[in-house]
């Protein structure tokens, strides 16, 4: 599983409804987490992933210094799906996505995610999986960390 967190002042996403209409969620202080799941993923990494988040302290205190974590600071979390997080650019433009995992296993991934911080008492909102969501926020900091329960191979070949 791969997660991008982004310390947040404020974060939305909007996506179109079924019914055609403008659905949204947001956030204010917080984290806007875009979430990844791979093939080999499960909710013991979900879980081990969703705790190391609302424990990372990237929050700064009174000394500016980051020593609080969301859960400290009572942030709220927006959780986007996302499967480019596994895209894999190594070989011509367009990158590959088979290093994802199938959509049915990344939704339940994806959701018990956004649960398990909801679990820690965490306020979490969530966008709509597959769907096209537009997403915005204000990076405070900006801090930005890219985390992964799995080798990310990162490099570009030549």
């Amino acid at each position: 599983m791969r997660v991008v967190v982004q310390r947040v002042s404020r974060a939305a996403v909007t996506w179109p409804g079924d019914d055609g209409q403008a659905q949204s969620a947001e956030i204010g202080r917080g984290l806007a987490i875009l979430v990844g799941a791979g093939p080999g993923d499960d909710a013991s990494e979900v879980c081990r992933l969703a705790d190391k988040v609302a424990q990372l302290r990237i929050f700064s205190d009174d000394d500016g210094r980051f020593n609080l974590s969301l859960e400290d600071v009572a942030g709220e979390a927006l959780v986007v799906s996302q499967f480019t997080l596994y895209a894999d650019a190594t070989r011509g433009r367009r990158p590959s996505f088979a290093g994802a995992a199938d959509p049915v296993c990344a939704r339940d991934l994806c959701q018990r995610f956004a649960d398990r911080l909801t679990q820690r008492g965490i306020a979490t909102r969530t966008g709509s999986f597959g769907a096209r969501m537009t997403v915005s926020l204000d990076n405070e900091g900006p801090v930005t960390l890219a985390l992964s329960t799995d080798e990310w191979e990162t490099r570009i070949a030549g």
